[in-house]
This record gives structure tokens, C-alpha cells and sequence, in this order.
């Protein structure tokens, strides 16, 4: 699919385009809703096949967010911003392209706000926000910011596992439930932590030698190559790395019953949700389950929340809103993600 098809088939209200020359970065701000508030969302740093397949995902992610803030009853609309680094990027250049694109989401005002997402930090926040402040979240402490949100955003994945569990099995306990991580960066450590705490058994694939060495030799954990990932028996299956990867391939190899997990896009097109209902796999909207960063990220950073606070918020919002999904699913006999999309939009219509 070509540029100009992308765009004319997006939904959303506005897509801004710069080309940083000192670094052959392109950057991509898509803006897809601001009917319930001013956009916000994460600033991906990656570098990708062409400008296309940053543009693609770029529009994906922030229609995402849009139905991430919906359903969670918050008062933000969707957007998304990609930086898309050239093969040959230099790592110096970073701090600068940074700082320049403080400046860029500063002279949005306010239209845009952002915080971590793949590639990016908390201390990629503090820099940002040089030039970029007040509309950058997600910064470090020391900077004011609630630094790593991969912590609460695990967390959230995990309450909502276990409202899949009790919708699946009659029973949210997780003890002895075979779940299989896919990825361990900030968010699929944060969930192996919980799992472990609630007596799983737990098997995980990642591609970094450092992570397998760390969860396989030192915490013990049963590691399952990349290629064998989807076909292995388990109760529940955790995406928690890239995008699109529950499609119409990988859907007749998996041996599950619940697919919830904390990356963002997992279906790789919106039909993928019908092919999991009817091989009776329950699917966690990705967009609520990961909700956790933009609940918590909210609440501590504008609303005054404590920690302690913003981690009861999450846990209480991702699964009374599961609940809400599964049980209207269930009822009407369509898929979760459609349920999920309802909600959503009644909200958007609602303009509350």
C-alpha cells in the first residue's frame, strides 16, 4: 500500500511530516482524535524498512491510543509520533535530534504531548523536554516525571491476565498456569515479576542474549526459541514485544486459550480477532490491557496521584473494563475487539 492509500484510508485528523537533514531521521506526529482532549501518546525511535512502513505505523498506534484513552473514561485524545532512524544513524546525534524534536512538539502547543515508548527512555523525556516542556511526560523523577512506565503498564497486563483467567477458567488465581512471554524489555519483566510472585509456570522467548542468560540461567525460567514460540502449549500467551504478530499465520499454530499481553498492535489485521473467537481463544484488546502507562502517567503527573494510588487506579480500570468487554462479547456472540471498539466509540460520541 502506497503513501498517499494510507492516508487516504486513515480515520484520524491530522499527520505531520519532518525530515531532520543533520541526521536523515524522518519524523512522523499523527494526531488521530482529539474529540475527548488534546492528543497524547508515545514517541517511538526505530529504524525502519522505508518511510512507508513508519508512516503505517504511525497511524496504526495512534488510533490505538485513541481507543486506549476512550475506553479507560480518560480525558485525552489519540496520537502517535514515530522517529524513524536512518541504518547509518550516530548514536551522538541522538541528545540533538532529541532536542530538536523537543522544539517541533513545543511549537504544537499543547496539541501533541508525549512520553516513552519503543526506543525511547525516561531520560529520552528529559532531554526532549529541553526544548519540549511542558508537554512531555514520562521524564525521570529527578525531572519531575514518573520515570520507567514499564512497571505499571506490566502490572496492568497482569491484572488483566488474571480477569481472562477467571472469564476462561471460573478461577483468577494464576498459581500453576502455564503462561509463555513473548519479549522481556521493561514491560515483559515487569509481568514475569508478577507471574512469578503469583506462582506460574512461566516460559519466555526474547532475541537478546542477555536477557535469555538473565531469565533462563539466573531466574530459572524455561526459554522457547522465536520460532517455536507459537505452537507451544500453554494456557495463556503474552505478547509483549512488536506489533502484528496474532495473524492469520501464527493464529492455527497457537496452543492457548487466552492471548493478553502488553504490545502494542498485536492483531495483524482486524479480521485476526474473528479467526481467534472462532478457535475459541479469548483475546485482550491490546489497547485496554496496556493501558497501564497512560492511566498511571495521567494521575501522578497531572491529577497530583500517588504511586500507590496510580497502581490501584490501573488494576481497578483494566478489569472492570475487561470484565465490561468480555461479558458483551460473550452475550452478543462477537469478538472482544469489537466489544472493546464499541465502548470506545460510544464514548467518542458521547464527547465524555
Amino acid at each position: 500500500m502506497d503513501i498517499e492509500t494510507l492516508l487516504s484510508e486513515w480515520d484520524g485528523e491530522t499527520v505531520l511530516v519532518r525530515h531532520d537533514k543533520p541526521t536523515g531521521a524522518w519524523i512522523f506526529v499523527a494526531i488521530h482524535s482529539t474529540r475527548l482532549g488534546l492528543a497524547g501518546g508515545g514517541t517511538r525511535m526505530k529504524t525502519y524498512p522505508d518511510q512507508r512502513a513508519a508512516l503505517e505505523d504511525v497511524l496504526r498506534l495512534s488510533r490505538a491510543m485513541t481507543y486506549k484513552f476512550a475506553v479507560a473514561g480518560l480525558p485525552k485524545g489519540g496520537g502517535k509520533a514515530v522517529i524513524a532512524l536512518p541504518p547509518d544513524f550516530d548514536a551522538q546525534s541522538r541528545p540533538d535530534l532529541l532536542r530538536r524534536y523537543g522544539t517541533l512538539i513545543r511549537q504544537l502547543g499543547g496539541l501533541f504531548m508525549t512520553a516513552p515508548d519503543v526506543g525511547t527512555s525516561s531520560a529520552d523525556m528529559d532531554i526532549i523536554a529541553e526544548t519540549g516542556a511542558p508537554y512531555i511526560f514520562g521524564r525521570t523523577p529527578a525531572a519531575g516525571g514518573m520515570g520507567d512506565t514499564g512497571p505499571v503498564t506490566g502490572l496492568g497486563v497482569f491484572a488483566g491476565i488474571q480477569v481472562a483467567c477467571e472469564h476462561v477458567f471460573g478461577d483468577a488465581a494464576l498459581k500453576g498456569r502455564r503462561v509463555v512471554v513473548q519479549g522481556t524489555g521493561r514491560v515483559g519483566a515487569s509481568l514475569i515479576g508478577h507471574l512469578r510472585a503469583a506462582g506460574a509456570e512461566i516460559l519466555f522467548s526474547d532475541i537478546a542474549e542477555a536477557a535469555i542468560r538473565h531469565f533462563r540461567d539466573e531466574l530459572g525460567l524455561t526459554f522457547v526459541p522465536s520460532e517455536a514460540i507459537y505452537g507451544t502449549d500453554c494456557d495463556v500467551f503474552a505478547p509483549c514485544a512488536l506489533g502484528g504478530i496474532v495473524n492469520a499465520t501464527t493464529i492455527g499454530q497457537l496452543k492457548c486459550r487466552v492471548v493478553a499481553g502488553g504490545a502494542n498492535n498485536q492483531l495483524g489485521v482486524p479480521e485476526d480477532a474473528e479467526r481467534l473467537r472462532v478457535r475459541g481463544i479469548l483475546y485482550a484488546p491490546d489497547y485496554v490491557i496496556n493501558a497501564g502507562a497512560a492511566i498511571a502517567g495521567l494521575g501522578i503527573e497531572t491529577m497530583g496521584w500517588s504511586y500507590q494510588r496510580a497502581e490501584r487506579e490501573v488494576v481497578a480500570g483494566i478489569q472492570r473494563a475487561l470484565r465490561q468487554i468480555f461479558a458483551t462479547a460473550k452475550a452478543e456472540g462477537i469478538t472482544t475487539e469489537a466489544a472493546a471498539r464499541r465502548v470506545a466509540e460510544e464514548r467518542l460520541r458521547a464527547g465524555v
